[in-house]
């Protein structure tokens, strides 16, 4: 008897284990699902969906509202989009990011003025904050177009918004102006006190504006800003948060990094700091710089003995070295064979070291300096594989383009001309939008887009039409899947499919139909990075979660 019994719960036993090998498993319930959408979901098909579910960091189905209410259970977070659009968070494949989250709340910001007086109220609400004496910096993303006076600001302009502080204002890297209080505070006097090739710019009479010329290139933006007071510590890791969260107002939720000047080693410790404090709300994929002319190869080797390529994690992660490898070949259209040489050195050494390289470079008319340089290691080394790319070079030629496709070499690209654009996607070039704000251009990724469907005038003023301008389609991929490519991340994100990253945008104003001049003016109502909301405003600003 005891025998049989033994047996029954043997076999008992095993047809349970059997039956749960076999049977289908139950999906479990996802934690959120959002209906009642326009989903562009951006795969290889641009689907339109009706709603998504999500569980924990990635997407577990898209289609109609039918079908994504049955992984609803008790728990799950339903949000209703009543109609509105949402779209893969946005990647900018190359932006300063890290830079300009140690200033953002010590700088004045001029995004968005529309007028010169706009931007003046800016410097003098900022004047009302601080003490006398303290400066008051802008230290780019601005431009004369955007404000109706279509001018840039005067030194007397600055002096009536903030008597009582030295100010600094930086256009690119190409114009400055300062307070007679900034020029006594930097000791400036004459062309003199001025970094090389810098000089004052003077009224026809003779008499300093209050601005200075940069004479060409970056030297002296660079060396001006460095006299400039820096951020405390706590103050880059609250700039480095605040500016990440504004990136997710805007529907961004990663980026692609590459270095820069005025970015040192030490100055990244404040992005680690949010890292390791799990609070990262953008995806970062960086890049490291040659910080010293002349020791370049000997830095980029002592500072990545320890990063491998892809070492972090999917918040944080490194991703190679550029946008200035050397500074030799750095904004020089014409360098040395010396300089080729070095640079050379080190690109073949990161493509022994499957790293990915990005690089700097404006003119199509130097372009083959720098692919040459590429051929001649991937005949060595093979780099198709390695994701190097191409920053700028905002008049790619089809020559140029050519030589890309055919070593796997990608495009970051920054208001490039039209047919470029067109170009590179009949060759297959790989392309990643982006702004690389914020010195140079703003940060919001809506300017940028719209900029790319205005059917009127390329960057070099050459008259455009439809056949030239990019899809909306196109300038979405772009801006997601195109940039997700550079950081070997295509398959995780940048598209709204089962199984990926489940980072989207909620966007105020359908990007799909709004007439092309709203476009720049859209914003995010939610954000979501993994499945968590990261920012949420308006109807939906009840499910924000704490900072």
């Amino acid at each position: 008897m005891r025998m049989q019994i033994a047996n029954f719960i043997r076999t008992a036993v095993l047809a349970f284990f059997v039956l749960g090998a076999t049977s289908p498993a139950w999906p479990q319930n996802a934690d959120t699902i959002l209906v009642n959408g326009k989903i562009l979901t951006v795969d290889s098909r641009f689907s339109i969906r009706e709603a998504i579910a999500i569980r924990e960091d990635k997407i577990t189905a898209v289609g109609s509202n039918s079908e994504i209410r049955k992984q609803a259970g008790l728990q799950t977070r339903v949000i209703d989009l009543q109609g509105r659009t949402v779209i893969p968070g946005l990647i900018d494949s190359h932006i300063h990011a890290i830079r300009a989250g140690q200033t953002f709340t010590t700088e004045v910001n001029w995004v968005g003025a529309t007028s010169i007086a706009e931007a003046m109220n800016r410097i003098h609400e900022a004047s009302l904050r601080k003490m006398p004496g303290s400066w008051l910096i802008v230290a780019g993303g601005w431009n004369a177009e955007q404000f109706k006076e279509k001018r840039r600001p005067t030194q007397a302009d600055l002096v009536a918004a903030a008597p009582n502080n030295p100010v600094y204002v930086q256009l690119g890297y190409d114009w400055e102006v300062m307070t007679p209080a900034g020029f006594s505070a930097m000791g400036i006097h004459s062309d003199a006190d001025l970094p090389r090739p810098g000089k004052l710019e003077r009224d026809p009479g003779g008499k300093p504006t209050g601005a200075i010329e940069d004479g060409g290139g970056f030297d002296v933006a660079i060396a001006l800003f460095e006299k400039l007071p820096h951020p405390t510590f706590d103050e880059q890791v609250e700039g480095t948060k605040n500016f990440f969260r504004e990136m997710n107002r805007l529907g961004v939720t990663g980026v692609g990094d590459p270095g820069g000047n005025n970015l040192n080693p030490e100055n990244y410790q404040p992005l680690f700091k949010v890292w390791r404090q799990h609070q990262l709300t953008l995806r970062i994929a960086y890049s490291l710089c040659g910080p010293t002319a002349g020791k370049e190869f000997e830095e980029l080797k002592s500072l990545t003995q320890m990063l491998p390529e892809g070492f972090g994690d999917d918040m944080l992660k490194f991703n190679g070295i550029g946008e200035r490898i050397t500074w030799g070949m750095n904004n020089n259209d014409h360098p040395t064979s010396e300089d080729k040489e070095k640079y050379y050195e080190i690109v073949r050494w990161a493509a022994q070291r499957g790293m990915p390289v990005t690089m700097h470079w404006m003119n199509d008319d130097s372009a083959d300096t720098l692919l040459s340089i590429y051929e001649r290691v991937n005949a060595e080394i093979p780099i198709r594989d390695l994701r190097w790319s191409v920053a700028h070079l905002t008049n790619a030629s089809s020559e140029s383009l050519r030589r890309m496709k055919a070593m796997g070499v990608g495009w970051t690209i920054q208001r490039p001309n039209a047919a470029s654009v067109e170009n590179a996607k009949e060759l297959g070039v790989n392309m990643g939008a982006g702004t690389d704000a914020h010195r140079v251009a703003s940060y919001n990724p809506f300017t940028a887009l719209a900029w790319s469907l205005i059917e009127s005038k390329n960057a070099g003023g050459v008259q455009r039409g439809p056949e030239q301008t990019p899809t909306r389609e196109d300038a979405l991929r772009a801006y997601t899947i195109g940039s997700a490519w550079f950081s070997f991340d295509e398959n995780k994100r940048g598209s709204l499919e089962p199984g990926k990253l489940a980072d989207l945008a909620v966007l105020t104003k359908d990007y799909m139909t709004a007439p092309t001049d709203q476009i720049g003016g859209i914003e995010s109502l939610l954000t979501m990075v993994g499945g968590k909301i990261v920012y949420a405003a308006g109807p939906y600003g009840r499910h924000e979660q704490s900072h």
